[in-house]
């Protein structure tokens, strides 16, 4: 602990991920499940941002040290419990680290200026794919993140892209209040009638900022089939050229796509293209086929290009789970990646000449050894949404495009897996920032080191965002890696915080 007055802050930063029985660690620890691990208060996705410490991906030989996981967690079952570990953080001058789990979920009928119907509250803790089951069995749909181990919240702060934003729009749009824990311990509801300066912020303006989220609760939609469909693709049946070809086509046809409400996932090296899924609520597989997909394919004969097609209609929960599961866990094993990526405009696209060049460059990315991870969708807000503080490029973007590189945890990878990252910030994402004027990024999947994050992340909202920070947690209690009001901190490599 520090003296009151003291320019740093000390990192309490329990049980390190994947620690096996057996480890030099805590050697009289029963083994833990998958499912403890994931649910655990140190369990991040990524064993980098601990220092590579303690990887459960390594050996059981391999000594394994505390590093930079937590010291201590608080294990909050209600807002009382959240009030006194931010009142003990703020009083200790101790860094504070949200992380959650959680399954409070609650069906109301809710009534105001900005939505009429069916609301659901969900403790913050809540995933993607409990929501998801929980509206199912109440007959709604809910929007939520393509993978289904996302926490409601965070993927909420961030803006939120779903497979039904075409649809609904982003994650933020659907908030109706909060219910937070602020700087000053104090319990606070938030909406756009009450503190909306701060249901603006949190809206949109990145999540670990401005407050403990406790709950949010989100509007629900009327349950409708689901028009699902997968197309796949190989170099290996056609000529590189052909390849490329067709890839190009694929970018110029999504906004089409999107006008015609689909939300389609992709993704691409330069050997394979998979579209999986395309996704079209209160609609059919076979529309898909004769509407949505039909200039692909039709390129793609065109081409002389063989492919595989699959089309369904389905539940939302049951397309869910056919395209993004097996739930609750999911197909997405984010922990062997690491990412850059750039909100695409619609404007690229849609015009020949800068779709080419922004073509010429995610080829000479492919070839290099770069995946491509598009979500594809309207982001616009749709009409009587509250105001919020999404970043203003979502409006106008066709895509968010992920920029990947694999991550290998073995130890003797450290090296070139560093290199991995330095390139992703140096090279990889400036190439496509340059041929996407009026881009930004999406803060929930970007390259942590992001330069001109400020700019990046927030846009023209940054400074409004910086204003409202110092009203609700003037101290800086609340801190997140390029998050708002964040350069006003130094991190040291053990953890702790001094004022920059």
């Amino acid at each position: 602990m520090l003296a009151p007055g003291n320019s740093c802050v000390w990192n309490l930063t329990p049980a390190p991920r994947g620690v096996w029985a057996g480890t030099s660690v805590y050697p009289a620890l029963p083994r833990m499940e998958a499912t403890e691990i994931l649910e655990s208060s140190s369990s991040v996705m990524q064993a980098f941002f601990a220092n590579q410490s303690c990887d459960p991906f390594t050996p059981r030989s391999t000594p394994c040290e505390l590093g930079n996981y937590v010291s201590y967690s608080v294990k909050a079952t209600g807002a009382a419990d959240i009030q006194a570990a931010v009142n003990f953080a703020r009083t200790n001058k101790v860094r504070l680290v949200v992380r959650n789990t959680g399954h409070d979920i609650d069906f109301i009928p809710w009534s105001d200026a900005y939505f009429t119907g069916t609301a659901m509250k969900i403790g913050a803790g809540v995933m993607g794919y409990q929501a998801a089951q929980a509206a199912d069995a109440a007959g709604v749909v809910a929007v939520t993140g393509e993978c289904p181990t996302v926490g409601l919240a965070g993927f909420t702060m961030g803006a939120g892209h779903s497979s039904l934003s075409s649809s609904f729009g982003l994650g933020a749009d659907q908030v109706l209040s909060y219910e937070v824990v602020t700087a000053n311990g104090r319990l606070v509801t938030a909406s756009p009638t009450e503190n909306s300066d701060l249901f603006w912020a949190l809206s949109g303006g990145g999540p670990g900022t401005f407050g403990v989220v406790v709950s949010v609760t989100v509007k629900t939609h009327p349950q409708a089939k689901i028009g699902g469909a997968s197309i796949q693709l190989a170099a290996a049946y056609t000529t590189q050229d052909k390849f490329d070809q067709a890839l190009a086509a694929m970018h110029a046809l999504l906004p089409g796509m999107t006008d015609l409400g689909a939300h389609v996932i992709y993704t691409a090296t330069n050997q394979v293209l998979q579209l999986n899924p395309v996704t079209v609520y209160d609609s059919t597989g076979e529309y898909l086929n004769t509407t949505v997909l039909a200039p692909f394919t039709t390129k793609l004969t065109e081409l002389g290009i063989p492919f595989q097609a699959k089309y369904t209609t389905l539940s939302f929960l049951s397309h869910y789970d056919t395209y993004m599961g097996p739930l609750p866990n999911g197909n997405m094993a984010v922990e062997a990646y690491q990412f850059g990526s750039r909100l695409i405009p619609r404007a690229i696209l849609s015009d020949a000449t800068t779709n080419a060049a922004l073509q010429t460059t995610l080829q000479n990315l492919t070839s290099h050894g770069v995946i491509l991870a598009g979500s594809a969708a309207s982001y616009r807000a749709p009409p009587g949404t509250a105001p919020n503080a999404v970043l203003p490029q979502w409006r106008a973007a066709a895509v968010q495009l992920q920029l990947i590189t694999r991550w290998d945890s073995s130890p003797e990878a450290w090296p070139a897996m560093l290199a991995d990252q330095e390139r992703i910030t140096r090279e990889i994402v400036p190439q496509v920032e340059a041929v996407t004027p009026g881009g930004g990024t999406y803060v929930n999947e970007a390259d942590f080191r992001q330069p001109g994050w400020q700019e990046a992340f927030f846009g023209g909202n940054y400074e409004r965002l910086v204003g409202i920070k110092k009203k609700w947690d003037s101290s800086g209690l609340f801190y997140a890696l390029r998050g708002v009001g964040s350069e006003a901190w130094t991190v040291a490599g053990d953890g702790r915080m001094c004022r920059a």
